[in-house]
């Protein structure tokens, strides 16, 4: 893992770095958010961050520039996520970099990014035009014209209501939006939720959601918090979650966690 005492550069002004700094990135550990909602040893959940960096750049040997969009898969189990600043530091660092082939830049990304988190990751680079980045919808109901009212309360299982009725369903919201802890900045996302157990009250759902809009914490904690809650009130028999950040600084982050053994994450949506 990256050395820790690296300095947190989220939030402050930081010129382009024209030199490969793997150095640049910085790790956050999971453990700290995760004490907070009680996940002390086996985690209730399995997953990845899939992120999307739309600013991949390198020289070829003739010291033209290639572009690619990479997707990076890090499991959830990893002891760290990377910062999101840090990230798109390094990766611009990368731009004056001279390859000899596209092996060689992923290689180079896949080293430092385990180094980063921990554990070993998948990475994908795209051509910007691939078929695969195509934006989409998510399946399922959308919340939004709920008709609810909304106050200041924070985001808790004591917002949440469910029957006793057992369904199967998936709903989706794109009223998400939690707030950097750092720099308390606002994240908007589309957040789409799947299970199977005691059915929840769509409006306490969406009221649910909407309290984290002034709620500080990093993306993928606040993924898990909802995961955790939601767990908590109506112990389903299956149930995932996936938020999808919209871009900032070039990088979408999309934390999926599922209680699925072998889970597949959605790739993006059109708003991204």
């Amino acid at each position: 893992m990256s050395d820790p005492k690296t300095e947190l550069l989220l939030g402050k002004n930081v010129p382009a770095v024209e030199a490969y700094s793997p150095q640049l990135l910085y790790p956050i550990a999971r453990s700290t958010a995760r004490a907070e909602l009680g996940l002390t040893e086996e985690l209730p959940f399995n997953g990845v961050d899939l992120w999307h960096a739309y600013e991949v750049s390198w020289l070829d040997e003739r010291n033209k520039p290639v572009v690619r969009v990479g997707r990076f898969f890090i499991p959830a189990d990893s002891p760290a996520m990377v910062e999101s600043k840090s990230f798109k530091l390094y990766l611009n660092s990368l731009n004056g970099s001279r390859f000899s082939a596209e092996t060689a830049v992923s290689e180079t990304l896949k080293k430092d990014i385990e180094n980063t988190v921990g554990a070993s990751i998948e990475l994908e680079l795209l051509p910007v035009d691939a078929a695969e980045l195509d934006g989409g919808i998510p399946d399922g109901l959308c919340i939004d014209d709920l008709q609810i009212s909304i106050d200041s309360s924070p985001p808790g299982v004591n917002l949440l209501q469910a029957g006793e009725e057992l369904v199967e369903e998936a709903v989706y919201s794109h009223l998400l939006r939690s707030l950097c802890p750092v720099t308390g900045q606002p994240d908007w996302a589309t957040v789409y939720i799947r299970y199977r157990g005691r059915a929840l009250t769509h409006e306490s759902l969406l009221r649910y959601l909407i309290a984290f809009r002034k709620h500080q914490e990093f993306h993928e904690q606040c993924v898990e918090r909802m995961y955790c809650d939601i767990h908590k009130l109506v112990s389903p028999e299956f149930l995932e979650i996936q938020a999808f950040y919209t871009r900032r600084g070039g990088l979408d982050i999309n934390p999926f966690r599922s209680s699925d053994a072998n889970p597949i994450p959605l790739s993006r949506m059109n708003r991204q």
